[in-house]
């Protein structure tokens, strides 16, 4: 295992049944498909039939009495979603010693419905830690309607984290924020959907562009993105370069539904070289 996602698998529902879903699904495809070895610690219940690609992680699936179950449903005025069955948390007792002891290359904390605990942030001193907050900014009402709650940019858990990715979305575009963000964590992203990303690093703000592509299902964007970041991140230290490789990595991720076409390395980087591009 070279690549560690935690977070709860979820049951995303779809017409006519369900995709498997969350940080840990997109980001362990990505990973994979980049050459690395992924591996999971999630929550997972009995009521999900488990993809065959989850035969090529590291899986460290937990007990839960159901998976998560998420309804996203995609308007003209944004993304609107219900939970309609929520798994137990993970805690810092039950990530294995092992990992403890040797930490992999890359971390991921993939929070979807607040079930991460912060203090597992600070289990990883050797790793590149990523962190991609969203999940510990969504809070549930009675019948499952999800809402923002927005993460304070002092948090003390945010200082173990080497790079945060936030979306507009998680940030009501709110630029202060992400300002305040990138003071707490040297390297934060902002995605900006279509528009991209930007580079907040030492003190500077970069933008980069996206690669223009025809829509079909943006569900794990994001999360593909924050995966191929850190991949290349790790391996050249630039991230600038890693953010041009991320933005192509998740405008394929969207052009088909779940994580059907998430790309591998060699498609991402011959979209690079075709158009001049390092990364």
């Amino acid at each position: 295992m070279d690549f560690l996602t935690v977070g709860n698998l979820t049951k995303d529902l779809v017409a006519g049944g369900y995709t498997v879903g969350g940080a840990v699904t997109y980001a362990s495809v990505t990973a994979l498909r980049q050459g690395w070895r992924p591996g999971v610690l999630s929550r997972i219940g009995p009521d999900v039939a488990m993809p065959a690609v989850f035969q090529e992680f590291d899986l460290i699936s937990l007990p839960a009495s159901q998976t998560l179950t998420f309804e996203n449903i995609y308007t003209d005025e944004g993304r609107q979603q219900v939970i309609h069955a929520a798994a137990e948390p993970i805690t810092v007792a039950d990530v294995p010693a092992d990992l403890i002891q040797h930490n992999p290359p890359i971390v991921l904390l993939g929070p979807v419905a607040n079930e991460v605990a912060r203090d597992i942030a600070e289990l990883f001193p050797r790793s590149l830690l990523g962190v991609v907050p969203q999940g510990w900014m969504r809070r549930w009402d009675a019948d499952g309607r999800v809402s923002h709650i927005p993460l304070e940019c002092t948090d003390p858990y945010l200082a173990h984290a080497d790079v945060l990715v936030v979306s507009t979305e998680d940030v009501g575009n709110n630029l202060d924020l992400v300002r305040c963000f990138s003071e707490q964590v040297e390297l934060t992203v902002l995605t900006r959907e279509s528009h991209g990303c930007d580079i907040y690093h030492r003190g500077h703000v970069t933008h980069v562009p996206a690669r223009r592509v025809r829509e079909v299902d943006p569900t794990g964007a994001g999360d593909t993105f924050a995966a191929a970041f850190l991949i290349r991140y790790y391996e050249l230290g630039d991230p600038i370069q890693a953010a041009r490789y991320a933005n192509v990595a998740a405008s394929y991720c969207i052009e088909g539904i779940s994580f059907s076409t998430i790309p591998s390395r060699p498609q991402v980087k011959a979209y690079l070289a075709e158009h001049g591009l390092s990364g």
